[in-house]
């Protein structure tokens, strides 16, 4: 990218005031893509001081005038989409065509479910019909600090984007450093369509560096941050002492619970979802649960679809999977493998250490299968973030129910059977923000988030507009006033 090194703020790309520079790295290759800054305190600060300014007339901005915003991005968004993937792609690692349609397609689809959203949403309502005079008003919250992860970037720049400029706040993007392109793609896209100066700003930085200001800044009111569950516990403590409201989707460790009588294909299914994106997904199937008297047959199919996974490089047409995105995460993979290796408990019955055969450079993974393992492993207990499955057997529901709940996270579950009751019945029981059942993904405009260490917000549909909302409440409203 031309401008790289630089942030935007205010409405135009400007050089940074103490940045430093850092390479992006193309995983698949370990090059070099691009350099950028992080940028240090000013750099934040002049970044906030503009959303601040902006703040006091976008939030009087109107429904149409938002809508019609939106609407806008939408349309430059989808005519660079298969930029967008290309972007992803090279600097994260996804495979070029899941990065054209799974990774971009991510941006458009949530710009539609918000504007959907905003469409039907009434910022102000009565309180209930025998209380005309009572008043609810919803009113954005104010400057936002928005801070994504690398491993589905747009994904989650739409999440906090998008219903930040429907409810009238302003905002400061820190997208991550090791997958900054694309948000400076986007910031690009919102340029095009026309947002207004300080509406959105966008600064590259580390989480100690840019991450930390936001956090802390007594100007900024809310911080909606997607990444590790260490990473959500710091924001949190440096949040408290401006008290401001603090929205979490953080790590996830999902049990895929797979009873006797599931559909044919479920242990196909949950094995290509786990190692999807390269395993690099918080609400990733990564523990697979399997009743007693399926379970060898399970552990078979596994260990078949993994060995089938193909692994290549990203810019490569197909169907494979990627490298991971990171020497850090390649070594920290590497270091969960080996732990399961060495408690002697599981059974490595596919992959393992080391790179594929015939690759000697990149940060590619062989696809990993553990069997017989224990709900007391460190695989089991730890969110691996690649492409690494643990299996265990089950005897009962009830068993199932406290094997999949016995984990400090609570983001996603799964559920495969052919019995309806049973199904719900289950799903009732999970202590999880969600519930997928028989590979059938929940609808547009969902709420995403998850329970305990997952964290504490949802995006989405009408609840992610709510996290930018604050409620006000009116007494002694004079309804046939006119607006004004």
């Amino acid at each position: 990218m031309n401008n790289a090194k630089q942030f935007y703020i205010n409405g135009q790309w400007v050089d940074p005031i103490d940045g430093t520079d850092l390479d992006v790295i193309n995983p698949s290759t370990e090059e070099v893509v691009d350099t950028i800054s992080l940028g240090g305190t000013a750099d934040s600060e002049a970044a906030i001081a503009a959303a601040k300014t902006a703040f006091k007339t976008w939030a009087w901005s109107t429904k149409k005038e938002r809508l019609d915003l939106m609407r806008s991005i939408l349309d430059i968004y989808n005519k660079r989409a298969d930029e967008m993937g290309e972007t992803i792609s090279k600097e994260m690692g996804a495979p070029v065509d899941m990065s054209k349609t799974s990774q971009s397609g991510t941006g458009s689809y949530h710009i539609q479910g918000f504007i959907d959203t905003l469409e039907e949403f009434e910022f102000e309502r009565p309180l209930r019909e025998d209380a005309p005079r009572d008043k609810i008003l919803y009113e954005p919250i104010g400057v936002c600090g928005l801070i994504t992860p690398w491993n589905w970037p747009m994904n989650q720049i739409a999440l906090k984007v998008m219903p930040a400029l429907a409810t009238g706040c302003t905002m400061i993007l820190k997208p991550s450093e090791l997958s900054p392109l694309s948000g400076m793609l986007f910031a690009d896209i919102l340029h095009e369509a026309g947002v207004p100066k300080g509406v959105f700003n966008l600064v590259n930085g580390d989480g100690p560096g840019v991450g930390t200001t936001l956090s802390g800044h007594k100007d900024v009111d809310m911080v909606s941050f997607t990444g590790s569950t260490r990473a959500g516990r710091l924001i949190t403590k440096n949040a408290a002492e401006t008290v401001k409201r603090v929205s979490l989707e953080l790590g996830g460790k999902g049990a895929n619970i797979v009873f006797a009588d599931a559909p044919e294909k479920a242990v196909q299914q949950g094995v290509m979802r786990c190692f999807n994106n390269t395993g690099q997904s918080c609400n990733a199937p990564t523990r697979m649960l399997v009743e007693r008297s399926r379970y060898d047959e399970a552990v078979e199919q596994a260990k078949a679809q993994a060995e089938k996974t193909a692994v290549d490089l990203a810019s490569r047409e197909g169907r494979h999977i990627g490298p991971l995105v990171s020497q850090m995460q390649y070594d920290k993979v590497q270091a969960l493998i080996e732990a399961g290796i060495k408690e002697d408990k599981a059974t490595l019955v596919a992959g393992g250490l080391g790179r594929p055969d015939g690759m000697n450079r990149g940060y590619f993974v062989r696809p990993t299968i553990f069997a017989d393992c224990h709900n007391d492993m460190k695989i089991m207990r730890e969110e691996i973030f690649g492409p690494v499955l643990a299996m265990m057997p089950f005897d009962t529901e009830e068993e199932a129910i406290e094997i999949a709940n016995d984990t400090d996270y609570g983001l996603t579950n799964y559920i495969q059977t052919e019995d309806g009751e049973k199904a719900n019945r289950v799903a009732r029981r999970m202590r999880t923000g969600m519930v997928d059942m028989n590979g059938m993904g929940r609808s547009a405009r969902s709420p995403f988030g998850g329970y305990k260490q997952s964290g504490n917000g949802r995006e989405g549909g009408v609840w992610g507009m709510d996290e930018f909302l604050e409620v006000k409440a009116v007494g002694g409203w004079f309804p046939d006033a006119p607006n004004g």
